[in-house]
């Protein structure tokens, strides 16, 4: 499938636009609104900035990666695991540090856009993701348990030094916030699904909380004030930007890069399987870019695309990109009209959405599927990822990741299947073929798998006893790649046979392979004659040849 400019998808989206589909995504529209108020309030929270900040960015986010997304069902705005990727960097960078992470991250993501390196991202295995969203899943629940319990612990660099804590020393648990907090996971866990489509459960666990908190005048901590301004006092200045100090921004930058890049296409896979509309991923990640380029000098948090909302959004019949942009104003409608009301929501209100939100954001069916199997390879990814989300710095747990989603490809790959056999006469005279029969020295060698670094050991092992080949026949068909390691194998092995008086032939070559050879030189090396469409031909023609090997020999 071609890939479409902002200006097609913009055309094939609106093409026959009617009043009738306006009304499906204003309702759509309100629907992911409602949804996501919670969420961006808890998020904001989560992430260690307000939950005035995770307001903005869900308004900011809906507008502006709404405009310029790359599908129209996608919704942006701040997101659990992007949240609990933030709460860790700001212990170490402070806030003003993660404005500047994020700047520089939608620079990338606009680079990586622009550059059209989107399908890259798709390499990272499933089971890597698997054990780096219940990772993720983990560190926003622990997060939430000072909020839950309403007991403030010490700030810790990782999720599992955080978790330990609350063994080592005494607490003080608020009976009342704990109350709270399970008004909320009762409201959402019980709440009927049908309902939920018309009236969402963490909102109304909220309402419930917040009236109940009011009602029995509890002292529960509460948000707090919520300035009505999308300009935030707290916010990224051009003159607060260190630009002779930016490298010391690296470690956290790559860190949001590589999870806004990941969840914004994981989230377009989910609504492509929904829809059938394809995501234009490269589109995405320049409009995810701009976004978390423009968020940072308003106070926002960097955004990515929201699974949950861009379903919601499906789900309720959302038809263009119009619903992203109908629900950032009424999200912004609601700072200015439900301010006094957000006010004096209790923070363990939200911890309980943001823990229900934490254990449903794991990938049940997948992990499931891998440890139900018993896939061990896949277990062993999604376990070491996981344990190393929550136990170390989350950028080493991005690059232990990306370490083992290149370890896992390359174990899944790298096995290159050899079949070394001699010439079945018989077998060739049933199919039609004649054949002198009388030379024993030549052999047909079936290859399955890419012959590239890491299947050369394998390739060599498996001819490293040519001593009475005349002949030796290379079927090609099964492989479709050939690297540079795999050219000078392959010359490696030319040369052996060539020395003593046998030759190297091929069969049944892939246009790609063959191209790699040409350029490599080894075709006019082992020479144009030595390749054939099948095995059968080469068969017939090696025998047609002298062989050094054989008593009697015969001229060709």
């Amino acid at each position: 499938m071609p890939r479409r400019s902002l200006a097609r998808l913009y055309k094939d989206e609106f093409s026959g636009y009617s009043f009738a589909r306006f009304q499906q995504d204003l309702l759509a529209g309100l629907t992911v609104a409602a949804v996501a108020l919670p969420l961006a309030l808890a998020f904001g929270v989560a992430s260690g900035a307000t939950a005035a900040a995770g307001l903005v960015t869900a308004i900011l986010a809906g507008l502006i990666m709404g405009v310029l997304g790359g599908a129209p069902y996608q919704i942006s705005g701040p997101t659990g695991a992007m949240s609990a990727v933030l709460i860790v960097l700001v212990t170490r960078y402070g806030l003003e540090g993660i404005w500047i992470a994020g700047l520089l991250s939608g620079i990338i993501l606009l680079l990586i856009g622009i550059m059209r390196l989107g399908r890259f991202i798709a390499f990272i295995p499933a089971p890597v993701i698997s054990g780096f969203t219940s990772g993720i899943a983990l560190i926003i629940f622990i997060g939430q348990i000072d909020n839950f319990i309403g007991f403030k612990t010490p700030a810790t660099e990782t999720a599992a030094q955080k978790f330990i804590g609350y063994f080592n020393a005494p607490l003080s648990p608020d009976w009342r916030t704990i109350v709270l907090g399970f008004v909320v996971i009762g409201t959402m866990v019980f709440w009927p699904q049908t309902w939920n489509a018309r009236f969402p459960s963490s909102l109304l666990g909220i309402i419930l909380a917040a009236l109940l908190n009011w009602t029995l005048n509890w002292s529960a901590p509460m948000i707090g004030a919520i300035p009505q301004t999308l300009f935030l006092e707290q916010r990224l200045s051009l003159s607060n930007i260190p630009f002779d100090h930016l490298a010391d921004f690296l470690a956290p930058t790559l860190t949001i890069t590589a999870l806004g890049a990941v969840e914004s296409l994981l989230a377009g896979a989910v609504g492509s399987n929904m829809t059938g509309i394809r995501l234009q991923a490269n589109q995405e990640l320049i409009a995810q870019g701009v976004g978390n380029m423009v968020i940072p000098f308003f106070g926002g948090v960097p955004a990515t695309a929201a699974i949950a909302r861009s379903s919601v959004g499906i789900k309720s019949g959302g038809q263009t990109r119009l619903v992203s942009i109908i629900h950032a104003i009424g999200l912004l409608l609601s700072m200015f009209l439900l301010t006094p009301f957000m006010e004096k929501i209790p923070l363990a209100a939200l911890a309980g959405v943001l823990m229900v939100t934490a254990v449903r954001m794991n990938e049940w069916n997948a992990i499931k599927f891998i440890f139900g199997k018993r896939f061990k390879t896949d277990m062993i990814a999604f376990t070491i990822t996981m344990l190393a989300t929550i136990v170390l710095d989350l950028t080493q747990a991005i690059l232990i990741g990306s370490f083992l989603a290149g370890a896992v490809f390359l174990n899944k790959i790298a096995s290159i299947e050899i079949t070394v056999q001699n010439v079945d006469v018989t077998r060739l005279r049933k199919k039609g073929i004649e054949t002198e029969g009388r030379c024993n020295h030549v052999r047909v060698a079936f290859l399955t798998g890419p012959l590239f670094f890491a299947a050369t050991g394998q390739f060599n092992e498996a001819f490293a006893d040519l001593k009475d080949t005349h002949a030796l026949i290379l079927s090609m068909r099964g492989v479709s790649l050939v690297d540079t390691a795999g050219l000078e194998a392959i010359h490696r092995l030319h040369e052996r046979l060539h020395k003593q008086g046998g030759a190297l032939m091929f069969a049944g070559m892939h246009d790609n392979a063959y191209n790699m050879m040409k350029r490599g030189g080894l075709v006019e090396t082992i020479g144009k004659k030595n390749f054939f469409w099948s095995s059968d031909q080469a068969i017939v023609e090696a025998e047609r040849r002298k062989c050094r090997f054989c008593k009697n020999v015969w001229q060709v």
